[in-house]
C-alpha cells in the first residue's frame, strides 16, 4: 500500500514487479539511503543501485527510510525493497504501507519531517562520558583472552602516556560462555577489585553481551525448559509455537548457539536480571550490545512467542539498551532519535576503510543516529591485526585518531603507545586534546539533539544547500558552524571545498582567513587537522586568501 502525503511525481509503474511504484526522479536530486554500512556508495542518482531491509541491515545500522536533497523523503514502518534506475525510484515488495511525502526542498527541510513524524528525539541522550573522553575497547589488545591482569595493564597505559580516563569495554569471552552473565574466575580472580580499580582511575566499565546462548550450557537447559529461546519448526510450518520443542540453532561468527526469544516478556526480565547482578555485584556500568543482527532471524523454519519479522528481533535487541545510560550497539533497526550509542561497522586497517567513516556517520545522522562512534581508531576488524606489525600504517592511525576528533565519540582499541613511535604517538596526542578543546561544542551538540533530533555530525549539503555539496564526503560539518576537513590519503596536500557564506569568512585552525565559494589547497602536517570556523569580526591575523 502506498500513501502520499505530498504532491510528487509518482506513478504506478508498469514494471514486471506487480505493484511496484514508479517514483520520476527531479532534475540532478541525490538520495541518501538508511542502510550507514552503505554510506559510501551515496548520494544515489543516476547510479543504478538496489536493496532489500527484509532480514538485512547490512551488518549495521539501518532504519526504512530514503531522503533527497529536494525535500523529499519516503518512509515506512516495515521493510521494503527500492532500486535506483537512471531517471527513478522503484519500490516494490513492502510489507506496509509506505509514506512519501515532501516538505521544502532541501536535505534539512526533509529530514526534520522525517524525523518529526517518524523519529521524534527522545528528549535523553547516553551517558555524557561517552562524548567527553576518549573510549578504549580492548577487542584488538586482548581479543579472545580478556583478563584481570591486562585490562588494568592497559588502563595503567592509558593514563602514565598521557591519555584521559573514560569508558572502559571489555570485549568478548569474560565470561564463562555465551548465556553465562558472570565473570570467568580464571580469567577475572576478583572482577570486582578489578572494576574497583577501574573507577578510581577515572574509568566506567562496560562489557560485552549478545542474545546468543551456548548450546547444552546450564543457561541453555534452564531457558529451554522455560522455552525462552526462539524455536525451530523443522520445515513443518503449520506447526504452532505451543506445540514445538526443539530450539533453533543459528550459525554466527562465533558458532553454532540457540538465541533469547526476546518477544516473550519472560525472556526479556531474564536478561535485565543478568544484567542487573553484574551492574549490582560488580559495579559494570553498562552494556556493549552486539549482534542482534537482521539476517540471523531471516530463517524461514525459525518460530517465535509472538510473530515478527527478522528485523523485529533486531529491534527488540535495540530495546534492552534503553535501560541503560552506557550502551553501545552496531546493528540496529529503526531506533532514530532514541538514547543509543551506535557504532559503524568494523573498519579495516586500510587508507580505503579510512576514508568511509565519514560518508557513513553522515548517513547515520540522516537516519536518526544521532550519538554514533565510528569505529575503533585504526580499523576495527581484527584480522588487519593479526600476524607480522610490518604492515601497520603509524600514519593511517594518526589520520584516523584525526578523523574521528570531531566526531560524537571517538574510541581507542589498538593500543597507540605500543604500536607507535614517538612521532606518530605525539600527533595522536594532539589530536586527542584537540578533541578535548571542543567538547563543550560537541555536548551541547548532543544535548540538543535530544531535543531537535538534528545530528551532531552534519552534510555540508544539510547545512549550505543548493551549492554542489551532495558528492562532497570527504568533510564535514560539526553542527552548523565548524566545517572539519581531515586527511584521508598518505600524504601532506589536500583541496578543501570552502562553502559560500552570506556574512563572514572562513578562519582555518592555523588562523589565515579564506572567503567562502572556493576550493583551496592546504598543507596537512602529520600532527595537524585542519578545520574552519565562520569568522565575522575582525580578523586574527592579516593574512587572507
Amino acid at each position: 500500500m502506498f500513501c502520499f502525503l505530498g504532491i510528487l511525481s509518482v506513478s504506478k509503474s508498469q514494471d514486471p514487479v506487480k505493484n511496484a511504484l514508479s517514483i520520476a526522479l527531479m532534475p540532478d536530486e541525490k538520495w541518501w539511503a538508511g542502510i550507514i554500512n552503505k554510506g559510501d556508495s551515496m548520494p544515489f542518482g543516476k547510479n543504478l543501485f538496489s536493496f532489500d531491509f527484509y532480514g538485512n541491515d547490512d551488518g549495521n545500522q539501518a532504519t526504512p527510510l530514503l531522503i533527497s536533497d529536494k525535500g523529499r523523503f519516503i518512509w515506512s514502518e516495515f521493510p521494503f525493497r527500492f532500486s535506483f534506475r537512471e531517471d527513478s525510484i522503484i519500490i516494490d515488495h513492502s510489507s506496509g504501507e509506505v509514506l512519501i511525502n515532501q516538505n521544502g526542498n532541501t536535505l534539512r527541510s526533509a529530514y526534520l519531517d522525517a524525523s518529526g513524524k517518524f523519529f521524534p528525539p527522545s528528549g535523553l541522550m547516553p551517558d555524557s562520558l561517552l562524548f567527553s573522553a576518549p573510549q578504549y575497547n580492548l577487542w584488538i589488545e586482548l581479543m579472545y583472552n580478556p583478563n584481570q591482569k591486562d585490562v588494568l595493564n592497559f588502563a595503567s597505559h592509558v593514563i602514565s602516556n598521557g591519555f584521559p580516563p573514560g569508558v572502559m569495554m571489555i570485549d568478548d569471552n569474560w565470561s564463562n560462555y555465551y548465556g553465562s552473565f558472570d565473570f570467568n574466575k580464571s580469567r577475572f580472580p576478583d572482577a570486582k577489585k578489578l572494576i574497583d580499580d577501574l573507577h578510581k582511575m577515572g574509568f566506567k566499565v562496560m562489557v560485552w553481551v549478545c542474545p546468543f546462548i551456548s548450546p547444552d550450557s546450564e543457561a541453555f537447559r534452564e531457558l529451554n525448559s522455560r522455552k525462552l529461546l526462539l524455536m525451530d519448526n523443522e520445515g513443518k510450518t503449520e506447526t504452532s509455537w505451543d506445540n514445538l520443542s526443539k530450539p533453533m540453532i543459528i550459525e554466527w561468527w562465533n558458532g553454532f548457539s540457540a538465541c533469547l526469544d526476546l518477544t516473550n516478556p519472560e525472556t526479556k526480565d531474564w536478561l535485565s536480571k543478568k544484567l542487573d547482578f553484574l551492574m549490582k555485584e560488580y559495579g559494570v556500568d553498562g552494556f556493549k550490545l552486539d549482534a542482534g543482527d537482521a539476517h540471523f532471524y531471516a530463517n524461514p523454519d525459525l518460530v517465535s512467542y509472538k510473530k515478527v519479522i527478522p528485523n523485529g528481533h533486531t529491534f527488540l535487541w535495540a530495546n534492552i539498551g534503553l535501560d541503560y545510560k552506557f550502551n553501545e550497539y552496531r546493528a540496529m533497526w529503526k531506533m532514530g532519535g532514541e538514547p543509543l550509542v551506535q557504532r559503524l561497522r568494523d573498519k579495516n586497517h586500510s587508507w580505503e576503510d579510512l576514508r568511509k567513516l565519514i560518508p557513513h556517520i553522515l548517513v547515520s545522522g540522516l537516519s536518526g543516529y544521532a550519538f554514533t562512534c565510528p569505529d575503533l581508531i585504526g580499523g576495527g576488524e581484527i584480522n588487519s591485526f593479526l600476524g607480522s606489525m610490518e604492515n601497520l600504517d603509524q600514519e593511517m592511525i594518526v589520520r584516523s585518531a584525526q578523523c574521528h576528533a570531531f566526531m560524537p565519540m571517538m574510541q581507542f582499541s589498538v593500543a597507540p603507545w605500543r604500536v607507535l613511535d614517538s612521532v606518530h604517538l605525539s600527533a595522536v596526542k594532539k589530536a586527542v586534546e584537540l578533541r578535548m578543546d571542543f567538547v563543550p561544542e560537541i555536548m551541547k551538540l548532543a544535548v540538543e539533539a535530544t531535543q531537535t533530533g538534528e545530528p551532531i555530525v552534519r552534510h555540508l549539503e544539510y547545512v549550505f544547500p543548493g551549492q554542489g555539496f551532495s558528492d562532497i564526503d570527504d568533510q564535514f560539518m560539526l553542527g552548523d558552524s565548524i566545517m572539519v576537513a581531515p586527511m584521508l590519503e598518505k600524504g601532506t596536500l589536500r583541496s578543501v571545498r570552502l562553502p559560500e557564506l552570506k556574512r563572514g569568512k572562513w578562519r582555518a585552525d592555523n588562523g589565515i582567513i579564506y572567503r567562502g565559494g572556493q576550493i583551496v589547497k592546504i598543507e596537512v602536517p602529520l600532527d595537524r587537522l585542519p578545520y574552519f570556523t565562520i569568522y565575522r569580526r575582525g580578523y586574527l591575523k592579516s593574512q587572507q586568501v
